[in-house]
């Protein structure tokens, strides 16, 4: 059994930094998934590939693989770099401006 140990990244739609603090274990599925004749619905009998653990910190996550047996491969977060203007949003509707502003 192979697990996945990471930090997620934030949501693409959203500015925020929620969900992306606690690090997270995912089991590598261990069956190809299967389409059903009948219905159309994709499906495995691989039970470990629906169970998602979350963690406080990295060494958690690793500690508990090993009390449990568990290989796993971790995966460094890249951390994104912060753009900070020094206006802020505020600049844009400023007063003072140098240059005309249109849309």
């Amino acid at each position: 059994m192979q697990a996945r140990i990471y930090q997620p990244a934030r949501n693409a739609m959203q500015s925020g930094q929620a969900k992306t603090k606690n690090w997270v274990m995912e089991f590598v599925p261990a069956q190809t998934r299967q389409i059903d004749p009948l219905m159309g619905w994709t499906g495995s009998g691989d039970m470990n590939s629906q169970v998602r653990l979350t963690f406080d910190s990295k060494e958690a996550a690793i500690d508990y693989a090993k009390e449990n047996g568990i290989a796993c491969s971790v995966t460094e977060p890249q951390k994104r770099k912060h753009i900070v203007r020094s206006g802020g949003y505020g600049e844009n509707f400023a007063t003072n401006r140098r240059a005309i502003w249109t849309h």
